[in-house]
Order: C-alpha cells, then structure tokens, then sequence
C-alpha cells in the first residue's frame, strides 16, 4: 500500500552509503593538512561537507531518517555559521522532499480504520496532504458536525521504516559527533528507537493530547486542539491555523519573537506541573502563534501540537532540578556536588572537585542568573565550543559526568527548547518560569523547609524533651534535611490566576506550587547579555521543520 516497506533495500542502501562518504571527507581532510592547511579550516570543510550529505539523504527519506533530521534540527544553533547555513537550506527541504501518500493509499486507511462509510463522516475532506511528517501526513477537512479538523493518517509500513532508519542511523552514530559539537548522538538514537511504540500508537498521543486540552482549555497563554476522533493509524483533531514558529525565527518582529520565547519557556516548565506529562518534541514545527493573548487581538499566544511522544511525570518535573539548580545560583558548591552524587549524575567510582563542578555548570546556567535573559545563536554557539573542545576542562569533565535514565528525555527536551529559543533570539524572563513552576527552584520553598526543619532538629528551637528525643532518633543534620525537604513534593494546589473564563470543577492535579503573582509581559528588568561569543545579537536564517502542520 506505501512506498515505505517496498523500497526497504533502496533506503537502507542510502544510508548505509554515508559512512564511505564520512570516511572519504576524513581521508580527504588528512591530505590538506598534510600539504600544510589548518586544523581548524579543514575541520569546518569536512564538517560543512558531511551535513550537506547527511541532510541531502535525510531529505529524500520519510521515517527515522526524518525524525532524526527534526531532532537534530533544533541544535543547528550551536553550529558555525558556514556549517549552519547550509544545515537550514537542506532541513527545509525535508518536507517538501517527503512525497505524499497517493490518495488511493489514504482512502484505503480511512476505510479500513473508519469504516466504508467513512466520507459521510466529514463535509469536506481535502486529498492532497497539508503537510507530511515522519510516520504520517495530515489532511484538512470540515468534521460533520462543522468543526474544521486535522486529520492525521499513519502511512503503512511506517514502523517497519522507522525501526530499519533508526538502526542503520545507530552504526555509524559516532561518524555524525562533529554535526553538533559537544553532542553525543547515540543515546538520541537509542531514545529515539525506545519511543518508537508510543509515537505509533495513535490511542496514547490522543490520550496525552487530550488531558493537555482539558487542561489548558481557558488558558490565556496557551492553546491545545481538541481531540476529535482517534482509532488505529487514523487522529482527528480541531484544526488550528496561526503564525507557525519557524515563520517568526525567520520573518517575526522583536515583539513576537519575545512573546513567542516567553510562552514557550512557560509551556516546558506549566506543562509537566498541570498534566503531569512533558510535550517531548519541541521543534519549531509544532509550535503556532495565535491572536488573542491575554491584551486582545493585538496579543499573541501559543499554540500546541504533535503530542506523540511525551515523557509522564506524575509528580511534575524532578524537585531536585530545581532545589541543583538554586544552589548552584547561590554557589553551594558541596551541597551541588551531593546532590548530583545522590541523583546518579557522578558515579560512585568518579571523584570530581565540587568548585570544578560548581564552574562548568555557571556559564550553562547564565539565562536563570538574571531577571531577563536574550537568547543568541552567538551564546549557543560559545557553550557548544566550551563542552566539545578536547583542550577545554569542561570538555574533560564533561566526560565523566552521567546522565541517569530517568533525565534523559529531561535533558534532551530542555536542550532542544533552549536551541529553539536562541533560533528565536529572544529576550526571556526564564526566571519568573522558574520560580513558578519549578519545584525546589523559588528561595521561599528553601527557606520554608529550613525554617521547618530548624523546629523539628534544632535543639534550641525545640523543647527540652523532643531535643532529646531528635537526638536519640538520629534525626538528619539540618543541611541534609534541607536537602531531603526539597526533594518532597510540596502540596497539591491549583494554581492561581492562571484561567479567565469559568473555573472547572476541582480535581486531582500533580503537585505542584501556587504561582506567584507575575509580571506585565512587556515589563523590562535587567537585560542580560551574553558573555563572549554570544556578544553578537543575531537573528539568522529559517529552520523549517518537517512536522506535520496540524502534529
């Protein structure tokens, strides 16, 4: 029925043929610098040639080659402009090189999925595709009942070519490290590979788009398409139109290129609080501009798709994110050191200098040191040279840190939306994101705890009797405590000020902190600008994305 499982031999074959084209530059790049070129420019040669070649055959391919094409997508920014330009060129070719399913193949699907009768199920149903995605296209119609929709239809054979793109992508992982400095792209693979079930699996994207709707349903920051109908390698949603966000990298005014930075840091960080889900694949592709923000018309929001992988935090994301975090700010070099030893991220047997920890993990965290933080390709670039310099220290550190399974989807969605938000330029109070929806992160939970812990284990603050008794029990010195305390979950509320319309009727929510009172969104503070190379306050081309318009 498709062009995926028919062509098998053809894709592998393409594939396979990178490695001789990497291993070719290689040879190619020794003989220049014996004849007397530079390291360095013959470094950026080969590496400019290698993403021309990759992204050319990504390009032609549907499946793992383009999921991997969109994930590596977002990290264009910490490449050298040379590289980079051509990097986008290629990545924007991705849709329009993916061809669509033939219209017998889809009506073929909606009958078998939806039943014979399957047209009287919409007014209108247009054939040709609006967009086309790794494991599917989507089609634009008008539901029966008159509601516009997407309708996303699985191509056949998608997970076969999925799984077959991914492996052959896996055996030569180590040839691609120079795409993206500081970048390891094996595990990427290997997470890519673990997700595969559940990005197939239109029943689980229904279910997680679903609680994001109900959710964000008066919210007057973000916006979530309902879920219409769902069955087997068949999603219909409520269509949604608005400014995609590679527009706004490319075209947007600095007013939509805040606006647009700021709901989306809000949206990573709400996200996981209110649903206990993490949208986990942030590229520009599934991310609109709306009118009518919280000011009107004049206003913007953000609008949400594709939630075929998530990552499910019951609780919302980690306390000890954000309890690391704050005392990293606050140069708490021991208790940083502890807390990454106690969450797996330095291994038992790997001794590392907790100042040299403190140091590395700084300039990382420069956007949440200050109120307001401008996001630059320049910033990004510096701290992708800083980590993948093997002369650099934190490169050799680096080295030696872990990054235990349970933060990896974690890691990568927060990196991914960080390479998105220097595409974008924008100015961002990531702080303001921080303190409201980080648990562990805001200094009053800190002083809380100690406070409380002071009267449960401070002799002094305590009574004669219950000193003696906290010291008979052994109770936590009142650093550990503290640390303990932050890596509770705080008390389930609700947070306030968050709808404008009705308020829904009260239930069971994932812990997570009342929101602080917040301010204006055009309210202007301490504009940071970034250190060193990230000086340059650059704009840069378009990244378009192959994802599906409507997910």
């Amino acid at each position: 029925m498709s062009d995926l499982p028919r062509k098998a031999v053809t894709r592998t074959a393409k594939l396979a043929a990178l490695p001789l084209g990497f291993a070719g530059r290689a040879t190619w790049g020794l003989g220049k610098r014996i004849v007397g070129e530079s390291a360095e420019l013959v470094g950026r040669e080969v590496q400019q040639r290698t993403a021309e070649q990759l992204f050319k055959v990504l390009g032609e391919l549907k499946g793992g080659a383009m999921k991997f094409g969109q994930a590596l997508s977002v990290f264009e920014s910490a490449l050298p402009e040379e590289v980079a330009g051509p990097y986008r060129a290629a990545l924007t070719k991705l849709q329009e090189a993916a061809p669509p399913m033939p219209t017998r193949t889809v009506h073929a699907v909606l009958e078998e999925r939806l039943g014979e009768d399957w047209p009287d199920l919409f007014l209108e149903f247009e054939d040709k595709p609006s967009a086309a995605a790794s494991i599917g296209q989507v089609h634009r119609g008008v539901w029966h009942d008159g509601r516009e929709v997407a309708v996303k239809v699985q191509y056949p054979g998608a997970g076969e070519a999925l799984l077959s793109d991914l492996n052959q992508l896996s055996r030569f992982a180590r040839l691609l490290g120079p795409l993206v400095p500081g970048m390891d792209v094996k595990p990427l693979i290997t997470e890519l590979k673990n997700r595969v079930a559940e990005e197939l699996d239109y029943g689980l994207e229904a279910q997680a788009q679903r609680a994001h709707a109900e959710e964000f349903a008066d919210d007057p920051d973000v916006f979530v398409p309902a879920v219409v109908h769902q069955c087997e390698q068949v999603l219909v949603t409520e269509w949604m139109d608005g400014v995609p966000l590679s527009e706004i990298i490319s075209d947007g005014t600095e007013e939509q290129r805040d606006r647009a930075g700021q709901l989306l840091a809000r949206f990573l960080f709400s996200g996981p609080a209110r649903t206990g889900l993490l949208h986990a694949d942030p590229h520009p592709g599934n991310f609109r501009l709306l009118p009518g923000g919280p000011d009107g018309e004049d206003d913007w929001r953000l609008g949400v798709l594709d939630f075929g992988t998530v990552d499910r935090l019951p609780g919302g994301l980690p306390a000890p994110i954000g309890a690391a975090l704050r005392m990293t700010l606050d140069g708490e070099a021991e208790a940083v050191h502890e807390m990454l030893c106690a969450e797996g991220f330095i291994r038992e047997t790997v001794e590392l200098d907790p100042d040299a920890v403190l140091e590395y993990l700084l300039p990382i965290i420069e956007p949440a040191q200050v109120e307001e933080f401008t996001f630059t390709r320049g910033w990004m670039r510096g701290q992708a040279a800083r980590v993948g310099d093997p002369r650099s220290p934190a490169y050799q550190l680096a080295k030696q840190l872990n990054l235990p399974p349970a933060y990896l989807l974690i890691h990568r969605v927060t990196l991914s939306t960080i390479g998105v938000l220097c595409q974008l330029g924008g100015t961002v109070r990531l702080r303001d994101e921080l303190r409201e929806w980080l648990p562990g992160f805001a200094p009053e939970e800190r002083d809380e705890a100690q406070a409380a812990d002071a009267e449960e284990t401070d002799p002094e603050a305590a009574g004669p009797e219950e000193a003696g008794e906290a010291e008979e029990a052994g109770e936590l010195l009142p650093r550990q405590a503290v640390d303990e305390a932050l890596t509770k979950e705080p008390p389930e509320e609700k947070p306030a000020g968050r709808r404008t319309a009705k308020q829904k009727p009260a239930k069971q929510k994932p812990a997570q902190r009342k929101p602080a009172a917040r301010k204006d969104k055009k309210g202007k503070t301490t504009k940071a600008k970034p250190s060193d190379a990230a000086a340059e306050d650059e704009v840069g081309e378009p990244v378009e994305e192959a994802s599906a318009t409507q997910g």
